[in-house]
């Protein structure tokens, strides 16, 4: 799948799909577990169409969301003012040069990001996320956690990297001081014909087939949330 296409034209069929997902609401104490929100900072790095940012808006005190396509910032935009909830500003941007301060934020947090740079970035995909994690770093506070949220697979029961390149980069991720705990985040949709509707557009025809055949209206999920603290003494990549 094309999926930086997706992104750049396709947000409101993007959307449809992450509204779907974490329907037993698993996301939300996996970020609390690893810090706080109420009434803290947090940056979303490669928001999207908001779906982290909606979670937290009302309870931190400050979300901003930094994302690149203008389309899914728009979406972003459109579920924010209508959530009746200040406290948040969206930016376009990119995760390696994000356009915020340094040291400014409790958790910052890249859900479902970096792991395309895997692809889209294969010769060099350790420079170009490591650019990332050291942006990320940077703009947490001494004590601030850095979050990278990640797929552990999509229309499994049981958490494992979907594929050898994403294996290679979580292994790598935790190679780097990131502590790894996984979770579920099932989508479910009115019915069958929906789920594999939407479900084909994001992960293709061969997963709409399987979400038929399954009669799967809820379509298993796990996911995986690697956590960091930034060390008092740290610099931008530790």
């Amino acid at each position: 799948m094309d999926y930086q296409r997706i992104y750049r034209e396709r947000a409101d069929d993007y959307d449809r799909l992450v509204c779907a997902e974490d329907a037993d609401g698993h996301l939300l104490p996996a970020l609390e577990a690893v810090a706080p929100t109420t009434g803290r900072d947090v940056l979303d790095v490669g928001t999207g169409t908001g779906r982290l940012a909606r979670l937290l808006v009302g309870r931190a005190r400050r979300v901003v969301g930094v994302e690149p396509s203008p389309a899914m910032l728009a979406v972003a935009r459109r579920h924010l003012e209508g959530s009746g909830h200040g406290g948040w500003e969206l930016h376009e941007g990119r995760a390696d040069a994000l356009p915020v301060a340094s040291a400014s934020f409790d958790l910052v947090v890249a859900g479902w990001v970096l792991g395309h740079l895997r692809t889209w970035r294969a010769d060099d995909w350790r420079e170009a996320i490591g650019a990332c994690l050291a942006e990320m770093t940077r703009c947490a506070r001494p004590g601030g956690a850095v979050v990278v949220i990640e797929t552990l697979g999509t229309g499994s029961e049981a958490p494992a990297p979907p594929n050898a390149a994403l294996a290679e980069y979580f292994a790598w991720l935790e190679a780097q001081g990131f502590a790894r705990r996984a979770i579920r985040t099932d989508y479910v949709f009115p019915d069958v014909a929906t789920a594999a509707a939407v479900c084909g557009g994001f992960f293709g025809d061969a997963f709409a087939a399987r979400v038929t055949a399954e009669g799967w209206s809820r379509v298993p999920e796990c996911t995986g949330v690697w956590s960091r603290v930034r060390g008092a003494g740290a610099g931008a990549g530790g």
